[in-house]
């Protein structure tokens, strides 16, 4: 069946099933579903502009027809055809908000809300324009705090990590081989504009002069896509959040390597920035009971990172025990059974004399821990074998 018989057959089965345009979302999922004709809505429905109705709908003049409307045969180079391989389903479906991969963040039950959380949900739930910067130590819940906002709400979260090597065509979009053909495809920018969604750039401090591209998006205007001559304005919701260690002006201590400096201008269009601390020890407490480690664990764990993150500080040593560390040792420890080795295991990624020093820590801390090279629970790098890491 070629691709017009394919549009043919599709309308066919919509106007069997007693579809009238507008069409939902959901329903185009079970008409493909039940016709077996596409893996997803078809996108020459879906990425179509002129048949975009109401959010989730789409106009279908072919459904007021008793039969259905010649369809021309010619491929299309801006709309995709219906996509075949998994890889490229997958991300068919997300970028247009697919039901079968919702682009909406799965709630964290372990998650406790705090800092930030409610500043960022009142923005989310205005559905205004009003980009933020976040920032703050690595492993903190910069991005989780963003994403999880958007679980609480029911927005979608269009998460884009950037690289040095992300450009243009990785953010706005551009021509694709789909099925022989050359194709336009939006990127996550646009269809976040398209979508009225919630764009995350994260690590946003690790991009290259390239992001300048972003400029009038961060206006909250429309953007011109040059390459396929189209306006798109941006719909109502449409907001950008961006999470960076480091505040645009590079790591000077060389702890974030690959940051760097960022235009005046591209951090100038952020009328905030949200600087986010590592949770207190309540928090970072109530967090641990989530995660099922105990109270007695949980309350030593906390003290623990609250002695280190004072010395680092301080200028006492070099490292950290983030929120994230912390959790990793939990679930370690709901895996073994064993405190002592889990934080030993968590700890490996440390130079030997950092991971020395912050065991004999937690032994003060904690009187009934063994931990400790002398004991045998803390394995050198040599003693963990490419067979015998950590699964974490």
């Amino acid at each position: 069946m070629n691709r017009a018989e394919k549009k043919r057959a599709f309308i066919t089965a919509c106007i069997d099933a007693g579809l009238t345009s507008p069409v939902e979302r959901c329903d185009l999922v079970t008409i493909c579903e039940q016709s077996g004709l596409y893996s997803v809505p078809p996108t020459w429905i879906t990425l179509d502009a002129s048949r975009k109705a109401d959010r989730g709908s789409y106009h279908m003049s072919e459904l007021s027809d008793e039969t259905p409307a010649p369809v021309q045969s010619a491929p299309v180079t801006v709309v995709p055809e219906a996509v075949e391989s998994t890889a490229t389903v997958a991300c068919a479906l997300g970028m247009t908000g697919g039901e079968r991969i919702t682009l909406v963040p799965s709630i964290n039950d372990e998650y406790v809300p705090w800092g930030h959380f409610k500043d960022i949900q009142k923005i989310v739930k205005s559905e205004r324009f009003y980009p933020v910067f976040v920032t703050g130590l690595s492993g903190n819940g910069k991005t989780t705090m963003v994403e999880q906002v958007c679980a609480k709400i029911g927005r979608e979260c269009y998460r884009v990590n950037i690289t040095k090597q992300t450009d243009e065509d990785d953010l706005l979009g551009g021509f694709r081989l789909i099925n022989g053909n050359t194709v336009w495809q939006d990127g996550p920018v646009v269809t976040a504009m398209k979508e009225g969604g919630v764009l995350l750039l994260d690590e946003v401090d690790l991009a290259s002069h390239n992001i300048m591209c972003l400029q009038p998006v961060l206006e909250g205007k429309g953007i011109f896509l040059k390459k396929i001559g189209q306006w798109v304005e941006p719909k109502d919701g449409f907001t950008i959040f961006a999470t960076a260690n480091t505040k645009g002006k590079g790591s000077e201590d060389g702890r974030f390597i690959g940051t760097g400096i960022l235009n005046e201008a591209f951090l100038d269009r952020f009328p905030i920035t949200m600087e986010q601390p590592y949770a207190t020890r309540g928090t970072e407490k109530k967090i641990l009971l989530k995660t099922g480690c105990g109270e007695e664990f949980a309350e030593h764990l906390c003290k623990w990172a609250e002695i280190i993150r004072k010395s680092f500080y301080e200028g006492a040593v070099d490292e950290i025990i983030s929120t994230r560390r912390l959790v990793d040792i939990s679930h370690s420890f709901d895996i073994f059974g064993d405190k002592e080795k889990a934080i030993a295991f968590c700890l490996a990624r440390f130079d030997d004399d950092t991971k020395e020093a912050f065991l004999n820590l937690y032994t003060k801390v904690d009187a009934d821990a063994t931990v400790g090279t002398d004991e045998g629970n803390v394995p050198s790098s040599s003693e963990i074998s490419d067979d015998n890491k950590a699964p974490f």
